[in-house]
């Protein structure tokens, strides 16, 4: 996600290497912090986005859960009155739901992780906008005694000489997982695996009319 990219820039960034570099030290520190204040908005928005969708897709789970008795009250009652084919249409149903079901689940688990990252994105970029506030009044005064003293300065420049490193490093990891993610959406369940699942699928309404119509005695 590009906002936690850019969520992640903002919280590596180191406030003393970049007002040593900055041309004009007041006007950068005060960007960063603008910067760091639209990002949180932009994060809080989409903490409370992805949460609703978490509820949403709950929702969507209990529904389908409801779908699953109702169809299963429906097969039992046909098997009571002795109609298979309505009773295995019924179980049918109810399979396709309980598969929503499954499916649904998995999504709310997936969401979950996502509404964690947000939040721990969210935390951490605050703790930095803290950091921040409580420190440009110290760095710009710090950074003016520096260029007053050349030698100072120049030292301090050296010293932090290792953060482009650390950018690179997140910048491949960035675009590993960016790969990693392309693959994975290009795979595609192959066609002898469904024809199979179809079977299997079938297999089990028949198992499950088997077994109601010996539970209700049929």
């Amino acid at each position: 996600m590009a906002l936690l990219e850019r969520v992640s820039t903002l919280v590596r960034a180191n406030l003393n290497d970049l007002i040593d570099k900055a041309e004009h030290p007041e006007k950068m520190i005060k960007q960063v912090i603008l910067d760091m204040e639209n990002q949180m908005l932009q994060v809080k928005t989409q903490v409370a986005i992805a949460i609703a969708d978490q509820h949403l897709l709950e929702k969507k789970r209990k529904e389908n859960e409801d779908k699953i008795a109702e169809w299963m009250r429906k097969a039992e009652l046909a098997v009571d009155k002795k109609q298979d084919d309505l009773a295995r249409a019924a179980l049918q149903r109810t399979e396709s739901y309980r598969e929503l079901t499954d499916g649904f689940a998995q999504q709310i688990t997936d969401q979950t992780a996502q509404v964690e990252n947000l939040k721990t994105a969210l935390r951490q970029l605050e703790q930095k906008l803290a950091e921040a506030k409580g420190k440009a009044d110290l760095l710009i005064a710090q950074h003016r005694r520096a260029r007053a003293v050349g030698k100072a300065s120049d030292a301090k420049l050296g010293a932090n000489g290792s953060g482009g490193a650390a950018f690179d490093r997140m910048k491949r990891k960035v675009a590993h997982e960016e790969a990693l993610s392309s693959a994975k959406s290009e795979l595609a369940a192959d066609d002898v695996e469904g024809r199979l699942a179809a079977l299997e699928k079938e297999d089990r309404i028949e198992q499950l009319l088997a077994d109601l119509k010996t539970k209700r005695g049929a």
